[in-house]
């Protein structure tokens, strides 16, 4: 059984409703614009043989048109031949297809009317299609952002992550080794730069101790006096 059991149902359908209710929306929704789809060429093929069938009625109340006038004509005819019996007759039998005329004509108005119907149908249900369609899309592109979330979602929490942080700590550990290693060869090794640095420092050290004798003696010397 289909989801829609009367064009009505299609026209007047909430389709987000539709989705809300179903375990699995994308299939749902593919459901929908399938039933849609086979709906619309119903209806299309049901206009098409509308329009036929009243291409048919239209040749048949053309024949029945010319019958009206070939008939008229044949009373004129039997009028001016003054037989009014045969004018009597002629016009009987224009009455007759005046009225196979006229029959067709209602005819033809139901059929229009049934088109202007089945047209308002396919506008209708073209618009609910791409309505659907649309939906379809969304829920596409949604399903594909969620799947590729929850996949890097797995990855970042999965113990491969982990394991490759570890790995990441181990070498740099190794490189802290190695580097301090290199550190130690250069350790009780003093350099040229170091001993001119030495050389400054002592100087400066000489120059402040001959300060300080300076100073102490000035302070013998005032007390002496």
């Amino acid at each position: 059984m289909g989801i829609f059991s009367r064009f009505s149902d299609i026209v007047n359908s909430n389709i987000n409703a539709l989705l809300d209710k179903a375990e699995d929306p994308q299939k749902m929704v593919r459901l929908i614009i399938q039933e849609m789809e086979d709906t619309l060429v119903e209806v299309r093929s049901t206009s098409a043989r509308l329009i036929a069938e009243k291409k048919d009625v239209q040749r048949q109340q053309q024949r029945a048109e010319h019958e009206v006038l070939d008939w008229e004509s044949k009373a004129e005819l039997a009028l001016s031949k003054e037989r009014e019996d045969l004018a009597k007759q002629a016009l009987i039998e224009k009455q007759k297809a005046q009225q196979v005329v006229d029959s067709l004509q209602q005819e033809i108005d139901r059929i229009n009317e049934s088109l202007d119907k089945l047209n308002s149908e396919i506008g209708q249900l073209q618009e609910k299609l791409a309505d659907a369609k649309a939906r379809q899309k969304t829920i596409l592109m949604r399903q594909k952002t969620a799947t590729s979330r929850l996949a890097v979602k797995q990855q970042v929490d999965s113990n491969k992550v982990n394991d490759a942080m570890e790995k990441f700590d181990r070498y740099e550990s190794k490189i802290d080794d190695i580097e301090a290693q290199v550190e130690s060869y250069d350790l009780g090794k003093r350099t040229l730069r170091d001993e001119f640095a030495d050389l400054e420092n002592e100087g400066k050290v000489n120059d402040e101790l001959e300060a300080l004798k300076a100073r102490m003696k000035a302070k013998e010397k005032k007390g002496d006096e």
